[in-house]
């Protein structure tokens, strides 16, 4: 999840070369729309407050779904309660790169959205 997806995926990613710059996009659009703070609660996880919209839950579980069936190191957990969204990510230790991209990466879409 870093500027170059193709390169820097971990071999625990069983997402095909081809398709990880299309995810990544993904990732990038739901943080630059949906994504409202991310903060880090440790080096192994991070939490990502989501806009209450009723079709960011649905839109957030399709997509950490689908990372999880290649990236199984990835724990996500997605929240929906009293009118707040979150989505949590954890990561083992040999994986917090990968945390450490993701969060970069997401703070750079919600600048880019004025968040």
């Amino acid at each position: 999840m870093t500027s170059s997806p193709t390169d820097s995926a971990p071999d625990a990613c069983t997402l095909p070369t081809a398709e990880r710059p299309l995810r990544v996009a993904e990732f990038d659009d739901l943080f630059r729309t949906a994504a409202t703070s991310v903060d880090r609660l440790d080096p192994r996880r991070a939490r990502w407050s989501l806009l209450p919209d009723p079709a960011v839950p649905a839109r957030a579980a399709d997509l950490v779904a689908r990372e999880s069936l290649c990236c199984s190191f990835f724990g996500f957990t997605l929240t929906v309660s009293a009118g707040a969204v979150g989505l949590e990510v954890s990561v083992p230790d040999e994986h917090r790169a990968v945390l450490d991209a993701l969060v970069t990466r997401s703070r750079s879409a919600m600048a880019g959205a004025g968040r």
